[in-house]
């Protein structure tokens, strides 16, 4: 499943104010439907992490070390492609025989479409699909399995109605927000090539954040950002992006992308680091994943081996290492909007930054 073993990919959530003390009976009143008994109309609702079957909800079944965690399961009945069109094929075919003609008006052709789908929906299993939802009391974070933004809104809605809270996703704007009373509108576009026209927008700060995090990692300038025993490292596939003319985006998977030719030809280009694989390591415990700098997604994260053997045990450290992770890289964030906020600390970075886009090693 999606959080107690293997990889995981989620976004984070600030949850103001909590979830309220009764949430649990709430989400039970909100409980997923009997698949078995839907008709030809999609179905969704709340379900247990056992399975996406178990509408049972409890104090009991719905909490795991602490934790909430629940899936929102999507329930629909689909007819394969492939299936309709043969289907419909022969419809027509049969049609046209019995009438003697060559072929059929788009009409009739929609006629038997919608017959067939009438005929054949009925008899199609649900397909089920469930978003993950990890509810952390102490904190008032929560994480979920979303990826797409339609994934993002029926999350947010169904939270919203079953329990009363919003869920706001952390991504550089919010957590800019949150943590430091930013506002990333009122910052400056800035490029990380000298006397660069860049008529970018501050909602590219993620991008900035993870250009500038590569630099600090390879050129050793983050400071104070991690504590002692602590290291980043920035890998690829890299995938680079400008709001401009010529090609928008570049993305390099194959070889060596960190000191290819085109990486470099990328920066000088004006364009940022959207996408990339993050290793952050605290001493030998590593969490590697790759980051969407837009949208703060960690997705294919690997987390630390535990020493837990029973399953609640593994859930706990877990969500304890995802913890660790959050908190330190959003340490990150903070210490890059301190400089990106202070105008002299800034410039002298962005100084930097130029002589080791300049000088950095390029490669075929």
């Amino acid at each position: 499943m999606a959080f107690e073993s293997g990889s995981v990919t989620c976004r984070m959530f600030y949850v103001p104010g909590g979830l309220p003390d009764d949430a649990v009976e709430r989400f039970a009143a909100a409980a997923a439907p009997p698949v078995l008994d839907m008709g030809r109309e999609p179905v969704d609702g709340w379900v247990t992490s056992r399975h996406l079957l178990d509408n049972n909800i409890t104090d009991e079944n719905a909490t795991v070390a602490g934790y909430l965690y629940l899936y929102l399961m999507q329930a629909e009945r689909k007819i394969p492609p492939a299936l309709l069109r043969a289907e419909c094929r022969m419809e027509e075919l049969a049609e046209m025989q019995a009438r003697g003609l060559a072929y059929l008006r788009r009409s009739e052709r929609s006629e038997i479409k919608k017959a067939v789908v009438d005929r054949l929906l009925p008899q199609m299993p649900p397909t089920l699909k469930g978003i993950a939802l990890v509810y952390d009391r102490n904190d008032q974070i929560a994480y979920a399995s979303t990826t797409s933004d339609k994934q993002l809104d029926a999350l947010v809605l169904h939270v919203r109605s079953t329990a009363g809270v919003n869920l706001i996703p952390i991504e550089p704007d919010t957590a800019a927000l949150q943590r430091g009373g930013v506002h990333l509108s009122a910052l400056t576009p800035t490029c990380f090539v000298p006397e660069f026209e860049y008529a970018g927008a501050p909602d590219t700060v993620g991008q900035d954040f993870l250009t500038w995090l590569w630099y600090a990692s390879e050129a050793g300038d983050l400071g104070s950002a991690l504590p002692d025993g602590c290291g980043v490292i920035i890998e690829g596939p890299l995938t680079f992006v400008f709001e401009g003319g010529g090609a928008h985006e570049t993305t390099l998977r194959k070889g060596a992308p960190m000191v290819a030719t085109e990486a470099k030809a990328s920066l000088m280009a004006g364009k940022k680091l959207r996408r990339a694989v993050l290793t952050m390591a605290h001493g030998e415990t590593v969490w590697t994943t790759t980051l969407d700098a837009d949208s703060f997604i960690f997705r294919g994260l690997k987390l630390p081996k535990g020493e837990a053997m029973d399953p609640v045990g593994k859930f706990e450290e877990r969500m304890m290492a995802l913890r660790v992770l959050r908190e330190s890289f959003l340490g990150l964030f903070d210490h890059f909007l301190k400089l990106r906020t202070h105008p002299e600390q800034w410039e002298q970075t962005l100084a930097r930054v130029y002589e080791w886009v300049e000088k950095r090693a390029a490669r075929p």
